[in-house]
């Protein structure tokens, strides 16, 4: 099976922060918490550019580094994707990816491929110079892709683009990572990026080595710092039914409940995850009648906790998934909440991530 095996200590003068990770070596594994928390470090020590004397860096059965071994930057077969783009300026764009394919000696296929998912071919003539934040970003990770690794590291590659760009293109990104299967350790400090492109999380806090679970159990986990945040989250993972074309609704299955989400169509059967923010849940205890919110899922108190003095986190059962709530610490007590609780989740928000 492939994995990620790291260990090592990252220093950086009072700053020491042990970290054992044991990855899966395929999917997207996402990086994320607060600035000055290591993930730029453990990147850079993976790639061998910070070279650290306890560092064990093995990569699908391949030691790039441990006490006895140290692979060079150069010799090692990754991609790496910074917020600067780093193109050539004097060569076009497609000179850019040619070089990168001369190098790794990719097949005319595979270069043609990363070309047509990625929707590059009308750039390819165009010099980096004349290319937006996006473009270049787009073009920075085709060329990554070319070398044909066997990981890829991004450390924030879409921080200064915008909504709209990664809203088009982070999703055919992510299948074709999936389709060359490369594995990918994926930095960002955007929670809806997180969100849409974690297959697992590594969770960083200043004062503990990172965490490593799945997405969902990790965001609704109440004693991490995640389910804490202002911008607390649940992920459900769902399937398309069916199509309300009346009202322009999909609708969704989740573990016996329906979802009604709008938006273009998307196709029967389709596999997508949906996005909750626990702010947007609220609760009661019989099921609601003549009410504006379409989403109501019949759930169970999992778990409480306190965030401050007003407000209570719950953790839900919804069929086999978690879901997170927030409400007033009055609201609970009125409703008497406890673990096993029977409820019912008004969801006023629903964004499909595909």
């Amino acid at each position: 099976m492939n994995s990620l095996q790291i260990k090592l200590t990252i220093s950086r003068g009072s700053f020491r922060m042990p970290v054992a990770l044991d990855l899966s070596g395929n999917g997207i594994s996402v990086l994320f918490g607060a600035s000055g928390t290591g993930k730029t470090s453990l990147l850079r020590a993976i790639a061998g550019l910070d070279r650290h004397a306890d560092a064990q860096v093995c990569i699908n059965g391949s030691t790039w580094q441990d006490q006895h071994i140290f692979v060079p930057v150069h010799q090692r077969k990754l991609g790496y994707v910074f917020q600067e783009d780093n193109l050539f300026q004097h060569l076009s764009c497609e000179g850019n990816l040619r070089f990168a394919a001369r190098r790794a000696h990719t097949p005319p296929e595979f270069f043609a491929r990363v070309i047509e998912q990625l929707n590059l071919s009308a750039l390819l003539s165009r010099m980096p110079v004349h290319l937006s934040g996006g473009e270049k970003q787009k073009m920075a990770i085709a060329r990554a892709l070319l070398q044909k690794p066997e990981l890829l590291l991004l450390d924030e590659p879409f921080s200064a683009v915008d909504e709209e760009f990664k809203h088009g293109f982070l999703p055919r990104f992510k299948a074709l990572l999936c389709e060359l299967n490369i594995p990918a350790l994926y930095i960002t400090h955007s929670s809806a990026e997180m969100s849409q492109m974690a297959d697992a999380l590594v969770y960083f806090q200043h004062g503990h080595g990172p965490v490593v679970a799945p997405t969902n159990e990790l965001l609704t986990d109440l004693h991490q710092g995640l389910a804490q945040r202002s911008d607390a989250e649940s992920l459900l993972e769902a399937r398309v039914s069916g199509h309300d074309r009346e009202f322009g609704l999909n609708i969704l299955e989740c573990d016996g409940s329906t979802l009604f989400v709008g938006g273009e169509f998307l196709q029967i059967n389709q596999q997508v995850r949906v996005r909750i923010l626990a702010q947007d849940v609220s609760l009661a205890l019989n099921p609601p009648s003549m009410s504006s919110i379409l989403n109501i899922l019949p759930v169970s108190v999992l778990e409480l906790a306190e965030l401050s003095g007003h407000q209570t986190t719950i953790r839900l059962q919804v069929g086999r998934q978690t879901l997170l709530a927030r409400i007033t610490r009055k609201s609970a007590t009125v409703l008497q909440l406890a673990k096993g609780t029977q409820l019912y989740a008004q969801i006023k928000s629903v964004a499909v991530l595909h």
